[in-house]
């Protein structure tokens, strides 16, 4: 078997704005990706992708395979090469010769837990359909739609505010992550500090408690010339607030892989990048890599002001796998 699906979760170390390019008509100026479905917030897997691919690049000391592969008098085309470790993982294009589809492909990244102020200091907001669909189990008393309740650990008053929208608090729901144990000991501690912190509403409130609640910030555009605000440069943007906790897939098909065969890249790294300490095996390393750095580099816009990072939270295997 050659595919390999692997799932991770992310936490916000910063504000996110993955922005839709230009101007919107809109509560904001400038406002993020959303699911045409639901309204919501994400990360799109290309952002995602994008943001893997040059830090990997970066990582492994092959710059020249972080883009799109179009040589100029500074940069030079995609090497192509199988023992690449970019370029096998994320695909090639060249001018000449034609090229090759990556051998992973990453999803977009969507809200698991938001983070709300309420009476009861900071809670992350949640519902069951999307804490099992990333893997957990949720028991206990849970929230109805039709009566808009909510439900919080150990608190005991009949009411909980969410922002500015006040609930009634049916009981107390237990959370358990996937038996895959997958959370190291930093992670582990991540999750314990906001476990049982979490609320579970309906998936009919859920969309409107985060977009009542996303970071908006006003900026005004500076004259280069005079260094002072530019007159009628006044602009608003919004973003996915710090802490929240976001979960997307990565699969891995080792399509060129021929059976039991070995790899056509070598399995200890060779190239003049940093010391990684560890070899690569397979295309998930490379990604993982890559990983590393978005919690300095980050991911998205507005990344000069403080935006973008994203640490990666846990992770674990849910299907497929490969010798």
């Amino acid at each position: 078997m050659n595919y390999l699906q692997k799932r991770y979760l992310l936490l916000a170390l910063d504000p996110v704005h993955i922005g839709t390019g230009g101007y919107r008509l809109g509560r904001v100026d400038l406002s993020i990706a959303r699911e045409p479905g639901t309204n919501l917030p994400k990360i799109p897997g290309t952002s995602l992708a994008g943001a893997v691919r040059s830090y990997a690049a970066m990582r492994y000391g092959k710059p020249d395979c972080a883009g799109q592969g179009q040589a100029s008098e500074t940069r030079q085309e995609h090497c192509g090469k199988p023992s690449c470790p970019i370029c096998y993982t994320f695909g090639y294009a060249k001018d000449a010769g034609g090229g090759f589809a990556g051998t992973v492909s990453l999803s977009d990244a969507h809200l698991l837990l938001f983070p709300v102020y309420s009476m009861a200091g900071p809670v992350w907001v949640s519902t069951q359909e999307r804490l099992n669909e990333a893997g957990f189990a949720v028991s206990g008393q849970l929230p109805t739609a039709e009566k808009n309740t909510t439900t919080l650990t150990n608190w005991n008053k009949p009411s909980l505010n969410l922002g500015w929208l006040l609930l009634e608090v049916a009981g107390g729901a237990i959370i358990t992550p996937p038996t895959s144990s997958p959370f190291n000991e930093e992670q582990l501690k991540l999750w314990q500090s906001i476990s049982e912190r979490i609320v579970l509403t309906s998936e009919k409130l859920f969309s409107q408690i985060v977009n009542s609640n996303l970071e908006v910030r006003t900026s005004v555009s500076i004259n280069p010339h005079t260094g002072a605000a530019e007159e009628h440069a006044l602009f608003t943007y919004e973003a996915i607030p710090r802490a929240a906790w976001l979960c997307f897939d990565t699969v891995e098909d080792d399509y060129r892989r021929n059976g039991n065969a070995s790899r056509p890249f070598p399995t200890t790294k060779q190239f003049q990048g940093e010391t990684l300490n560890a070899t690569w095996t397979r295309p998930l390393d490379v990604v993982e890599a890559g990983l590393d750095l978005i919690q300095y580099l980050g991911v998205g816009g507005m990344g000069t002001r403080g935006f973008g990072r994203v640490q990666v939270a846990g992770s674990w295997q849910i299907a497929g796998g490969a010798a």
